[in-house]
């Protein structure tokens, strides 16, 4: 058996000073740990939705309509399959790089690059929610697909696509109102005041979580 420790104290006194003393197990900061436990709850949640799509597409007896033919563009008369999606995946893995070089930049406390890239990384979110409204609109005016209906197929297409389409794009959106908040008092001095860069990089792990999440959708829904 180990010495008792003099300085720790007894018994329901001892339980208190440690609590009261804010102790921490791992060095890992409050904000950062509790952007995990979220992201962590988030990937359940998707993950049921992922599962539960492919549970319907694979028990459904009604033909499932082709995306390379529902998401396809004409372009100079020719239909160009997944083409709008091939951009806007292009688009969020492009901010994942600039997202990338904000926190870069913010471990240098460079207050003016790191605010630069983190409003691109916005206007790449905000263009990716821009194209997933086109795409929506598509579907919905032209298309006539509706949660409940859809006339190219199953009617668990249209339920399916908006539920994990539309909780994605609400997860962008918030990221890219999250991305501009945290980028503007950057631009004021916020951080260098509070003498750390740590909500940077709490937003980059948001940030590049959403668009991991893309990468599943667009492998599982598109592809498939």
């Amino acid at each position: 058996m180990s010495a008792h420790d003099p300085t720790i104290p007894d018994g329901l006194s001892g339980v208190t000073a440690d609590w009261s003393a804010d102790k921490q197990a791992f060095p890992v900061p409050w904000g950062k740990a509790m952007m995990w436990i979220f992201l962590l709850s988030d990937t359940f949640v998707f993950s049921c939705f992922l599962t539960g799509y492919m549970n319907v597409r694979m028990s459904t007896t009604v033909p499932w309509p082709n995306p390379s033919e529902v998401f396809a563009l004409t372009v100079a008369g020719e239909s160009i399959p997944l083409l709008l999606i091939a951009i806007m995946t292009m688009v969020l893995i492009t901010s994942s790089g600039t997202m990338a070089m904000a926190v870069n930049f913010g471990y240098r406390r460079d207050r003016k690059r790191t605010a630069l890239l983190m409003f691109a990384t916005a206007a790449l979110g905000l263009c990716f929610v821009g194209m997933q409204a086109f795409e929506w609109t598509k579907l919905i005016v032209d298309e006539g697909v509706r949660p409940w209906a859809n006339p190219m197929g199953a009617a668990q297409f249209g339920s399916a696509f908006f539920m994990i389409t539309g909780f994605h794009g609400l997860h962008v959106s918030g990221g890219v109102i999250y991305l501009t908040v945290v980028a503007i008092r950057v631009l004021n001095g916020f951080y260098d005041r509070k003498g750390t860069y740590e909500t940077v990089e709490v937003a980059g792990l948001y940030w590049h979580f959403v668009d991991l999440v893309w990468v599943f959708i667009f492998a599982f829904f598109y592809l498939w």
